[in-house]
């Protein structure tokens, strides 16, 4: 390699990346690493600027430049620093950039470093350094475990006004800037042969494998650079360093088209039939993503196969005071000293269980680190060349405000010694990654060789796990598993697969001797750091009789930070079983959930945000209303023309009234596709249906429609419609707009659970056929002028509640209906949904000569409430068919859904809300939908409460409001004079009570 020197700004590097005089503006920067020292990229923390160079993350850059003090904890504010250098972190979680692109509780140990990063800090107030609320750890005797439980009781008047405002304000970690985020999000799916999650030693093998013998691969990985620990460690592979081992696989995985690499993507959940959640981070380590581009995206991945190699997470030991900014997992050391060339001080103490600490002490005494001793709980503990190793011996303490300065330690001869450090390494051993095999209700067993938890049981179908994840510790183990799980999952699928011969790799045994938590001392010892839980609120728990794991958790509130307990559980439930004279695998663990890692709203929500935010659906005469300046409301997801505004009009009710007026005077012309509509075929058909609807079906005619209504199971109305029976095996069922899927569903449950043996079946066709409401005096006039002529449309041959299928415009196939909505003469017509648009022109064309107007559904909802026809807020889930004024549509010489909760006395009672009009005794008086009804005279009360007004309307025809409401007595209450009466805002309305039928109450007009 060259020894020039390329100036880049105010930091010098060499050629080959290492550093040199680097180290003088980032006062821990070591030299190697597998950053890339070219470029370098300034950032900001909390206002500060600093320099990093790519490839670096948050966090590293911040141990880079000295800072150890990254967040507060959650309960008591407490200093808290980097804990570790993965997605497993609890404590360094920021605020990353402002505005619309503000995202919180993001891990600075997973933030990949970018030109012009913009960091802070949170949950503290006023700063870092001095948080006011950290006064709550002055508290700590009296918040300690399930104190919100036994808090806040008393006195009760102080809740709204005192407790819940604090607590409010003390409650979550981060912020949001409640601005519009401006990036894209998405949504994929993927399909593979194989699924391998991480890119491990592991994963890049078995994905190598794989790839080799020409199966679809998909391999994905959380972090941006694969390799997993490789890059962490100084062993080789073969010939090569294990981080060049890595990038040479991943190479010839790039190179191969059946392969797809997925770096930055966590898998966060494994769901049934091999399929698995996954959230791609495609723009996280840019400022901005491109345009056009999203900024993450989830995936939906269906795999034949899947290999688990997600590694194994170290776990801390418990001692007190062992959350000062500094203390930190040996494996994470290694991690920043080896791969990002860091550390996160010059003077470093190691104190582990394990030989895998002493790797951690060996790799930074020979990068120049200090090592001023190795604390190993073992009294066998190996030496350590560079350092002083005290074996047999704990810490029990540590000094330092915001950062360590030195941890105290008992020897093994029961004396302290002070050792001064920066940093502390902790190693307590490692635990599988096995949280994806759990998702399914899978739980794990207990290997006492390596003193945790492996996968067991039954795991989600057709996953295998391998490598670390699995227990296998060592490098040549992990490759070897990776190799041969690979060949046995593709023979699974008929693959034939080889063996890649495999490198000469490390493979050392696993010597660790459980150790918790050091029992000395009476200060306390931190499990959770994010929740500040302690082992002291563990023994509370068991002293309070919480020890089952998931009362544990729940009282303690151990695990239910945002790294759901990957640092923590493990140390919980050791104390738990050792307190309950059990074995921990006698303990359990609790149910591991998706998603892994915590997941943005954002990428949950895709691209269904703003007018995206659930599909819009348009009638098929949506463009022609539009070219008539049509004004659309949603309804559910469809978008209705409201009304038809012409010049000259300057208030809605203008519009309404002219079309609710011409309407009746001539014809008016509605597209009425949104209504439900269900085929409904059999030879048992008609008896179905005579099951779901209150009356009867079983001997309609064919050639005739029938207003039925529904019941639910508790007697309740909920839904009305027709049924047209076109032959004796063929029925098509209409239903209102809003319950379209709900009678679907419902009819499709009693098909499959309620009537198996019927020869019946169903088929939603809302969206199959474009309809029309043609209605008014001249309607038949129109509909000849459209009906093709061999079909007579007379009021003799073709009477009211017929229906037939027809041609149209020469040919066209159509089903026409004689029904009313209206009141008036009216029919409804049905073409093919492709012939929505020509279908609307075609009526108004013909229409010509009668004046005919197209209406919208305020002039629709008006003419219904003059004919005093129910509809949704009638039909509001508290109704039954009595209250309706249809109590004889329930038959009694059949049995219906619904039919004998009906039957109830409490919903036949004698003075029932029955449904009626409302007219105002002054005319120019408005009725107001929502009103509740009181006697003439009296108190206005719950007490004396009569009944309530469901629609209203300006009525044109009559000249005034109308309502149409349940009255106790309604039905015999006509003619009298009562009070509808709006308390919250102080108004009232003397109304008559009238018949709900204000236009033609004989039905004379739609039978003409």
């Amino acid at each position: 390699m060259s020894d020039v020197m390329v100036n880049a700004g105010s930091v010098a590097f060499q050629a080959d990346g290492s550093t040199g005089a680097r180290k003088g503006v980032q006062v821990n920067r070591l030299d190697g690493g597998l950053i890339k020292g070219g470029k370098p990229l300034s950032f900001t923390f909390d206002g500060k600027r600093f320099k990093g160079f790519e490839g670096d993350t948050l966090a590293s850059a911040l141990l880079a430049n000295g800072v150890r003090l990254m967040g507060r904890s959650f309960k008591y504010h407490r200093p808290r620093g980097v804990l570790t250098s993965g997605s497993e972190e609890p404590n360094a979680l920021v605020e990353l950039r402002s505005g619309g692109r503000q995202e919180p509780n993001t891990r600075a140990t997973t933030a990949e470093l970018y030109e012009g990063l913009e960091a802070n800090s949170q949950n503290r107030w006023p700063s870092l350094q001095h948080d006011f609320m950290a006064v709550n750890d002055r508290f700590s005797n009296f918040l300690t475990a399930g104190f919100y439980y036994k808090t806040f009781m008393w006195p009760a008047a102080f809740w709204e006004k005192v407790y819940e405002p604090i607590i409010r304000k003390a409650a979550g970690l981060g912020s949001i800037s409640f601005e519009a985020d401006p990036d894209a999000y998405d949504k994929g799916f993927l399909h593979c042969d194989l699924l391998v999650i991480g890119a491990g030693p592991t994963g890049l093998m078995a994905a190598l494998t794989a790839g080799r013998a020409g199966a679809q691969v998909i391999i994905a990985d959380e972090d941006f650079l694969l390799g997993g620990r490789l890059n962490a460690e100084t062993f080789g592979i073969g010939d090569l360093t294990g981080a060049a081992w890595g990038a040479q696989v991943q190479d010839e995985l790039a190179a191969m088209p059946n392969v797809r690499v997925m770096p930055r993507t966590t898998i966060i959940g494994a769901f049934d039939h091999g399929i698995y959640g996954a959230v791609e981070r495609t723009a996280d380590h840019v400022l901005a993503p491109e345009a056009g581009k999203p900024r993450q995206i989830l995936w939906r991945i269906y795999s034949k196969r899947a290999m688990l190699a997600a590694g194994a997470t170290e776990r801390p030991i418990a001692f007190e005071n062992n959350d000062r900014p500094g203390v930190m997992l040996a494996g994470a050391v290694r991690a920043y000293a080896n791969r990002w060339a860091v550390t996160p001080d010059q003077t470093v103490a190691v104190f582990t269980n394990n030989d895998d600490g002493h790797r951690t002490a060996a790799d930074l005494i020979a990068k120049g680190v200090k090592v001023t001793a190795v604390i190993d709980t073992r009294a066998d503990a190996p030496k350590v060349e560079g350092a002083e190793l005290f074996a047999g011996a704990q810490v029990i303490d540590t000094k330092g405000r915001l950062g360590l300065e030195w941890a105290r330690v008992r020897l093994a001869n029961g004396t302290t010694r002070d050792v001064p450090c920066g940093a502390l390494a902790v190693s307590g051993g490692w635990n599988p990654n096995v949280h994806l095999t759990c998702h399914q209700r899978g739980r794990p067993a207990w290997r006492e060789d390596i003193a945790a938890f492996v996968p067991a049981g039954e795991l989600p179908q057709n996953m295998s796990v391998a490598g670390a994840a699995n227990g296998d510790f060592s490098t040549a183990a992990a490759l070897r598993a990776g190799a041969e799980g690979a060949v046995a999952a593709l023979s699974e699928l008929g693959i034939k697969a080889k063996a890649s011969d495999l490198p000469e790799a490390e493979d050392a045994p696993v010597n660790v001797t459980p150790f918790w938590y050091v029992k000395e001392g009476k200060g306390r010892a931190w499990l959770d750091q994010q929740n500040d839980v302690t082992v002291k609120d563990v023994k509370l728990a068991h002293q309070e009789n919480f020890r089952s794991v998931e009362h544990l958790k729940r009282y303690t509130t151990l695990g239910m930070a945002t790294d759901q307990g990957k640092t923590s559980n493990m140390g919980g439930l050791a104390i738990m079983a050792e307190l309950a004279g059990k074995q921990i695998p006698e303990v359990g663990t609790t149910m591991f959930r998706p998603p892994y890692t915590p997941v943005s709203f954002g990428v949950m929500a895709g691209r269904s945000v703003g007018a995206e935010f659930r599909p819009t659906r348009k009638t098929p005469s949506h463009k022609w209303a539009e070219e008539q300046g049509a004004v659309f409301v949603e309804v559910g997801q469809w978008l209705r023309a409201q009304w038809f505004p012409k010049a000259g009009e300057t208030h809605w009710r203008q519009s309404v009234d002219r079309e609710v007026l011409q309407t009746r005077n001539s014809v008016g012309i509605c597209d009425v596709t949104t209504l439900g509509k269900i085929d409904v075929q059999g030879k048992d058909a008609a008896e179905f249906l005579n099951m779901m609807y209150a009356n009867a079906f079983a001997k309609l005619p064919v050639g005739k429609v029938r207003y039925g209504l529904m019941l639910r199971e508790d007697g309740i109305a909920y839904d009305d419609g027709t049924a047209a029976r076109f032959a004796e095996d063929h029925f098509v069922v209409t239903t209102t707009t809003a319950n379209a899927v709900l009678v679907y569903r419902n009819m499709e449950f009693a098909r499959q659970c309620l009537f198996p043996d019927m020869d019946v079946q169903l088929i939603s066709t809302t969206e199959a056929w474009a309809q029309f409401a043609v209605a008014g005096p001249n309607a038949r006039k129109l509909l000849q002028k459209v009906v093709d002529p061999e079909f007579d449309i007379s009021n003799e041959a073709f009477p009211f509640m017929g229906c037939g299928e027809v041609t149209v415009a020469g040919g066209c196939r159509a089903r026409l209906f004689r029904i009313s909505f209206s009141g008036e003469l009216a029919y409804e017509i049905a073409v093919p949904t492709r012939y929505g648009d020509a279908m609307i022109r075609k009526l108004m064309e013909a229409g010509e000569e009668f004046g005919a107007v197209p209406y919208g559904t305020e002039a629709l909802g008006v003419m219904r409430i003059e004919k005093g026809h129910a509809a949704g807020n009638e039909l509001n889930g508290t109704t039954s068919a009595l209250n309706l004024g249809m109590g004889r549509m329930v038959s009694k010489k059949k049995d219906c859904i619904g039919n004998v909760l009906s039957e109830r006395p409490g919903m036949n009672q004698d003075d029932a809300l029955k449904l009626v009009g409302f007219r105002p005794v002054n005319a120019g008086d408005p009725v107001q939908a929502g009103a509740h009804l009181m006697n003439a005279d009296g108190e206005v009360s719950a007490a004396t409460d009569q009944g309530y007004i469901t629609s209203a309307a300006y009525s044109p025809v009559l000249g005034c409001s109308i309502g149409i409401g349940f009255l106790k007595r309604g039905d015999a209450r006509l003619g009298e004079v009562i009070r509808a009466v709006n308390p919250l805002e102080g108004k009232e309305t003397r109304v008559e009570v009238v018949s709900a039928h204000f236009v033609d109450p004989e039905g004379e007009r739609l039978r003409g």
